[in-house]
């Protein structure tokens, strides 16, 4: 198992299938940025599967057991149900996970769950259906995404569902998410704003810390920490003390936690980061269609990389003066 230079295993690989989505969310592509006019990249752009067959083998070699499927949208890459059965049967992958908007989850849940998928987070911010489509950037309401998480949960999938908090937004949204998801048993995680990409005008002043959604929560629920020191998960979890379920805070910008991060991540056009805020990835994909690309190099190219490795930015963000442009959250998912 291969170790940055702190100590820290290489463990969840997150890999980018696409930098297109059918939302334009104020979080990840603000439609002043993505709008109709904007060009994504094209097919040939993206890493093709086979070539990330060809980094799973690598990556397991070097000690991943956690693949996440992420965008832009994974569901609007054709083939994906093949591949999850790849990394299920070929490269022994256990633990395999996809991240969604969820509006197309149930057109796709049948044949996810036929190749293997247990795993599903799903992005959802609101359920009223104006504050909902004034986020989504298209004016669509969360229907369609209820839809694929009630047809997920029949069809037997561990759900997981992510609400990112805008101060002055969607803070009204906090309780009903939590009365909606709790009666069905669904783990929500509230998760504070970041400062991801370069476009959705971010400030500490926009966030709402973990604490202010707990004091929320706390005000209609019984709830008790569960071991809050632990620093195997991004997300400090509660649980509901009637037992209904469990629900968690990442807390990204007020607590962070870059000294036990242990991902990688594999953006849509092939490039390597280690961190979510970083501005350089390292480029796989000009190496994986050279003619000097063989597994071991691929291998010791991967290791060398992780080896230095040494990002903190959510630990130094406010020393930082001079912040350069980081990868767009499209590319690279969360």
């Amino acid at each position: 198992m291969v170790k940055d230079n702190r100590g820290r295993a290489l463990t969840d690989l997150r890999l980018s299938l696409t930098d297109r989505c059918n939302l334009r969310c104020t979080y990840c592509m603000p439609r002043e940025i993505f709008g109709s006019s904007h060009v994504f990249l094209k097919k040939n752009q993206w890493l093709k599967f086979s070539e990330l067959d060809e980094l799973v083998e690598a990556f397991v070699q070097l000690g991943v057991r956690k693949v996440r499927l992420t965008g832009g949208e994974p569901l609007l890459r054709p083939g994906i149900d093949n591949f999850i059965q790849r990394l299920r049967e070929i490269h022994k992958i256990d633990d395999i996970a996809l991240t969604t908007n969820g509006v197309r989850l149930r057109k796709h849940a049948k044949s996810l769950k036929n190749a293997g998928l247990e795993r599903i987070t799903i992005s959802l911010d609101a359920l009223d259906p104006e504050i909902a489509g004034e986020m989504n950037g298209l004016g669509i309401s969360p229907k369609a995404t209820l839809a694929g998480i009630e047809a997920a949960l029949d069809l037997g999938f561990t759900i997981k569902v992510n609400m990112v908090v805008e101060k002055g937004v969607n803070e009204s949204q906090i309780l009903p998410m939590a009365h909606y998801f709790k009666d069905r048993g669904v783990i929500l995680r509230f998760i504070e704003f970041m400062d991801v990409g370069n476009h959705n005008n971010w400030s500490i002043k926009r966030v709402v810390s973990g604490n202010e959604i707990l004091d929320r929560i706390m005000s209609e629920f019984d709830v008790v920490p569960i071991d809050l020191s632990s620093n195997k998960e991004v997300a400090k979890r509660y649980r509901y003390l009637d037992g209904s379920c469990e629900f968690g805070l990442i807390t990204s910008v007020t607590q962070t936690f870059c000294g036990s991060c242990t991902r990688a991540r594999v953006s849509a056009d092939g490039k390597l980061f280690t961190c979510l805020f970083s501005n350089n990835g390292l480029d796989l994909k000009t190496f994986l269609r050279s003619k000097e690309c063989d597994k071991s190099k691929l291998l010791n190219l991967l290791s060398k990389h992780w080896t230095k490795r040494d990002d903190r930015y959510s630990e130094l963000r406010s020393e930082i003066v001079n912040i350069e442009e980081k990868v767009e959250m499209s590319y690279i998912g969360g």
